[in-house]
C-alpha cells in the first residue's frame, strides 16, 4: 500500500515498484491567475491536483507534480497572474512526461482544469504518443465538472461556484466567500463564455475583462466544503471509469497490454 499517490512524496524504490505494478501516471494541469477577491490564484492547479489524486486512488496510479504555471495571457491585466508561452508550456509538459517514460511509465492521463492550456496540451500529447510511445488520454476536468454540476451551480464560471467547490474540497482555508460582492454581470459573462466554447467557432479573446470587467463572475455564495467533497468524489469516479474504458479501447487497437488488467479493475470499481 503506497503511503501517498503524490510522486514527490514517495521514495525512489516506492516509485519504481509502483511503475512496475501499473505504469500509469497522471499529470495535473492548471494555471496561476487571478480568481477575484475570494479564491486563490492557484485555483485551477488546486482543482486539477486534488481531482488527480482522487482519480489516482481509483486507478492505482501516481500523480506527477503539476506544471507550475499555465498559458493564461487573457488574465494578465490583473495582478496575481503568471503566464507561460505555449512553446514553454508544451516543452515543460513534454519533458516532465518523457522523464517518467524513461523510468517505465507507459500510460499518461493529463487532467486539465484550465481552458487556456487546451491547444498546447493537444500538441504535447500528440508528441508524447508519436515520439515517445506513451498512450495518452487528456481529460478536460473543468468540462466534466460543468457536465455534472453545471445545472446546480449556474454553469462553469470564472470564480463561480464550481471553482469554489473544487478549492473547498482541498484547501477550504483559502476560500473567502465573505469577500464576494463584485461579481460581473452574469448574463454578459455567460454569453461571452459561450462564444469560445462552441465546437464550430473559436474566437480569440485578448482580455478577461471582455467577459467579466471585475475579473470574475458567478454565484459562489452557496458553495460549501461538504458539497465540494461530494463534487470531487463524483468527478473522480466518472473520470476514472471513463478513462479506464478509453485506455482499454486504445490497448485493443494499439497493442498495449501492460496495464489493461489493472485499468479494467479500476473501471469496474470506480
Amino acid at each position: 500500500m503506497l503511503p501517498s499517490r503524490y510522486f514527490i512524496e514517495l521514495t525512489q524504490p516506492e516509485i519504481a515498484a509502483q511503475l512496475r505494478a501499473n505504469p500509469l501516471v497522471i499529470l495535473p494541469a492548471g494555471s496561476v491567475e487571478q480568481h477575484g477577491p475570494h479564491l486563490p490564484t492557484g485555483t485551477d492547479t488546486f482543482a486539477a491536483t486534488v481531482i488527480a489524486h482522487a482519480v489516482a486512488e481509483r486507478m492505482d496510479a501516481l500523480v506527477l507534480p503539476a506544471t507550475p504555471f499555465g498559458v493564461t495571457p487573457m488574465h494578465m491585466p490583473f495582478e496575481g497572474t503568471i503566464t507561460l508561452t505555449p512553446e514553454t508550456y508544451m516543452r515543460v509538459t513534454t519533458e516532465t512526461a518523457v522523464s517518467t517514460a524513461r523510468h517505465g511509465a507507459k500510460y499518461l492521463l493529463i487532467l486539465n482544469w484550465h481552458e487556456g492550456n487546451i491547444p498546447s496540451l493537444a500538441i504535447a500529447a500528440e508528441a508524447l504518443h508519436r515520439d515517445h510511445g506513451m498512450t495518452v488520454v487528456t481529460v478536460q476536468a473543468c468540462y466534466v465538472a460543468e457536465e455534472m454540476y453545471g445545472h446546480s451551480c449556474n454553469g462553469l464560471t470564472h470564480g463561480g461556484e464550481i471553482e469554489a467547490l473544487a478549492v473547498l474540497a482541498h484547501r477550504p482555508d483559502l476560500v473567502h466567500l465573505d469577500r464576494i460582492g463584485n461579481s460581473s454581470d452574469q448574463g454578459h459573462g455567460h454569453r461571452m463564455d459561450k462564444l469560445r466554447r462552441t465546437r464550430s467557432y473559436q474566437p480569440v479573446l485578448t482580455d478577461i475583462r471582455s467577459i467579466a470587467p471585475t475579473g470574475w463572475f458567478g454565484s459562489p455564495q452557496h458553495a460549501t466544503a461538504e458539497k465540494g467533497t461530494r463534487m470531487l468524489a463524483d468527478i473522480a469516479a466518472a473520470i476514472a471509469k471513463e478513462s479506464a474504458d478509453i485506455f482499454r479501447k486504445l490497448d485493443a487497437v494499439q497493442g498495449g497490454t501492460a496495464a489493461i488488467k489493472l485499468l479494467r479493475q479500476a473501471g469496474e470499481t470506480a
